[in-house]
């Protein structure tokens, strides 16, 4: 009778222990399913400390020049906080009802100029026995000889290499521009040598660049259109297009000690192709360049920007 009832004992103590764990075992099941939904939902939502290092990553790489250029004295960029503000739409998929308007800055992007009494005679004979094609030209200054008449200048020009093939295909499918913050005098004979097939449909000199409280000889592009969604500058200098950063393109500036440059064929001319296709070309250069970012870590605000 004693072993029939340790028997019975341990049965119950038996019974109980599993109807325990399947309880525990239902819990677990229970919690398990709840945290399960709450980790998928927070999948559609990016974490705040990756949202972070995006951001940094983004902001430490955001000033990107063309392929194999290196702007000098290149800064990183804040957070794009510009973006924002410039309230850019993204057209790309659709094509563009009038051809795109390039708008070329003229000394150290299409040319380099020297004053033949002080180019370095090892430099004009490395630069032409390097294949660089160049004339001499007079150039009328703005200065006065005694007898009040004007002083002529003798100027040794070098085309930057590629110059005529990148007009001549340039102009099949972009309406070009001259603007320059050179003085006539000495512009307007030196465009005259290298577009002798009068591809410029418009020539603007210094006194069409406007005076800001940050540059002088900013180059507006609004004195050539209003519609700044077809419109695009290349210039060396960043700062003359800073009232419409996300409008231009920097390129590495032209001297006659490098007579193998390729940038205006192999680089600046695939680009302006790309943008020909886009109905606004802003978006695609701000990806590429975050010149707001830049010119606001130079210190220019957003409110200089039109």
């Amino acid at each position: 009778m004693g072993e029939l009832t340790q028997t019975e004992v341990y049965s119950s103590n038996s019974a109980r222990t599993q109807q325990v764990w399947r309880s525990v075992l239902s819990w677990l099941a229970f919690f398990f399913q709840i945290f399960f939904q709450i980790i998928r939902a927070l999948g559609h939502y990016p974490l705040l400390s990756f949202s972070s290092s995006s951001s940094s990553s983004s902001s430490n790489n955001s000033f990107k020049p063309l392929p194999s250029i290196e702007l000098h004295d290149q800064l990183d960029s804040p957070p794009h906080t510009a973006s924002s503000a410039l309230e850019i739409t993204d057209a790309a998929d659709h094509h563009p009802s009038q051809k795109l308007l390039v708008v070329l800055d003229l000394d150290e992007t299409l040319v380099c100029a020297y004053e033949t009494s002080s180019l370095p005679a090892a430099l004009r004979t490395q630069a032409i026995e390097a294949g660089l094609n160049w004339f001499e030209l007079e150039c009328v200054s703005s200065d006065k000889e005694g007898e009040g008449k004007p002083k002529i200048n003798y100027v040794t020009v070098f085309e930057r290499p590629g110059l005529k093939e990148f007009l001549r295909q340039l102009s099949e499918f972009a309406d070009l521009v001259l603007f320059t913050a050179g003085l006539e005098g000495y512009a307007r004979p030196l465009v005259d040598r290298i577009d002798k097939e009068n591809r410029f449909s418009l020539r603007l000199y210094r006194p069409s660049t406007t005076s800001t409280e940050y540059r002088e000889h900013v180059k507006d592009l609004t004195c050539i259109s209003k519609d700044m969604c077809r419109i695009v500058i290349v210039d060396n200098n960043p700062f003359s297009f800073l009232l419409q950063p996300v409008n231009g393109i920097p390129c590495i500036p032209f001297s006659a000690g490098q007579p193998h440059d390729t940038q205006l064929l192999d680089v600046i001319l695939p680009l302006l192709k790309q943008l020909s296709e886009q109905k606004d070309v802003r978006p695609m250069l701000y990806e590429k360049f975050h010149m707001t970012d830049w010119f606001q870590k130079q210190g220019i605000p957003a409110s200089c920007w039109t």
